[in-house]
């Protein structure tokens, strides 16, 4: 189905989530159409911001919002549906577009496996109709659909189209860019490097695809890394607690700006606790890249003053290698909590692959080696 159509049969003005791959097509369009503009769309931090962003516009409109999100996201909408938007509560409505990564019987990665299985559960659980759309759904089916949605939605309550892969299409391009010119992939080789055989906890996306690549190619082990295949948002607070418990060994943090972004208060708790033997690196190319490249709001905050005042002692920002090489090297023997914003561009090998172990199989190695350090 074109996107186009989907949007006019839904008839909504104002769409605010968080980027999915699954839903390339549909923030295509709604970038194309709106690019950011607070008044019809907003990229949020977190689907549940999203959540409470839409409420809001209910709130000052009257009308029906739409939140758009990867089903990953599901877990992060429960408490504001159950607390904010169910009618034993305020009543307000919305209509999720849900993308359906892991859907039982379509191949897909470990994260997304059991995710797929409870994602129709999980909006039932919720008390939230839904509806499927497939490669085949049609104008017509929407349509029917929506006469019983907006019964539903006039009510207070709300509903949910869950979007089968490549079921939405969309002929127009669209290319996401910045002006930074550093490559991930390089800067990761350069935090391996000096790095050495400390552990690295890496963040889920492309981030940790080339990481595990990385180490194929130079013929390094894997059991340094820990690969964070889902979790969005959780990489750092997994590095504090490995660094607590590992206070004699550094331990480095490769985060994301969409990352970093999706539970921010987590800077907050690691600046509390301080580990001095952390080094929390955020590469940051302000777009949420690995789903399709729309941006993230980093561009526009100055991170090196928030980590500031979050507690992190030693805080650098670069943009170039060769100041690369100096911040890690001086964070590598720094004895106090550290951060290293690397300024990036957007963009990633074409035939970038996917880790061969699983991820039992990395967890395993994982924990093994922090035995032995």
């Amino acid at each position: 189905m074109k996107v186009e159509k989907l949007v006019e049969l839904i008839g909504a003005d104002f769409y605010t989530g968080v980027p999915d791959s699954q839903l390339k097509e549909l923030c295509n369009y709604l970038y194309n159409r709106y690019s950011t503009n607070e008044r019809h769309h907003i990229i949020a931090a977190n689907e549940g911001n999203a959540t409470a962003i839409a409420a809001g516009y209910h709130l000052a409109t009257g009308k029906v919002p739409v939140v758009y999100m990867q089903n990953s996201g599901e877990g992060n909408i429960i408490n504001p549906v159950a607390s904010l938007l169910n009618k034993k509560v305020y009543g307000i409505p919305a209509i999720f577009i849900i993308g359906w990564r892991g859907e039982p019987g379509v191949h897909d990665e470990p994260q997304h496996i059991y995710q797929g299985e409870v994602t129709i559960k999980l909006l039932d659980d919720m008390g939230i109709p839904s509806f499927i759309i497939g490669k085949d759904t049609t104008e017509e089916a929407i349509k029917n659909v929506m006469v019983s949605f907006k019964e539903i939605l006039s009510k207070g309550d709300s509903v949910a189209f869950v979007v089968r892969k490549g079921a939405l299409s969309y002929d127009e391009k669209v290319e996401y860019s910045n002006d930074c010119d550093l490559v991930r992939e390089e800067i990761i080789e350069h935090i391996v490097k000096i790095s050495g055989e400390d552990p690295i906890i890496s963040t889920t996306g492309k981030a940790s695809r080339e990481l595990f690549e990385i180490r194929e190619r130079e013929g390094l082990s894997h059991k340094y890394d820990f690969l964070t295949v889902g979790s969005m948002g959780h990489t750092s607070s997994i590095a504090l607690g490995v660094a607590l418990n590992k206070p004699k060994q550094k331990v480095w943090c490769i985060d994301g700006d969409g990352s970093m972004l999706m539970h921010m208060g987590s800077l907050a708790v690691v600046g509390s606790y301080k580990p001095a033997n952390l080094v929390h690196i955020i590469i940051n190319n302000s777009a949420h890249e690995t789903v399709g490249g729309m941006p993230t709001v980093v561009g526009d905050i100055n991170v090196e003053r928030i980590a500031n005042s979050c507690g992190y002692g030693y805080v650098r920002s670069v943009d170039d290698y060769d100041r690369l090489d100096e911040v890690l090297e001086e964070a590598k023997e720094c004895e106090e909590l550290s951060l290293i914003e690397v300024k990036c561009g957007i963009g990633s090998r074409a035939d970038l692959g996917r880790p061969t172990t699983t991820a039992m199989e990395n967890k395993n190695a994982f924990m093994d080696y922090l035995k032995e350090i």
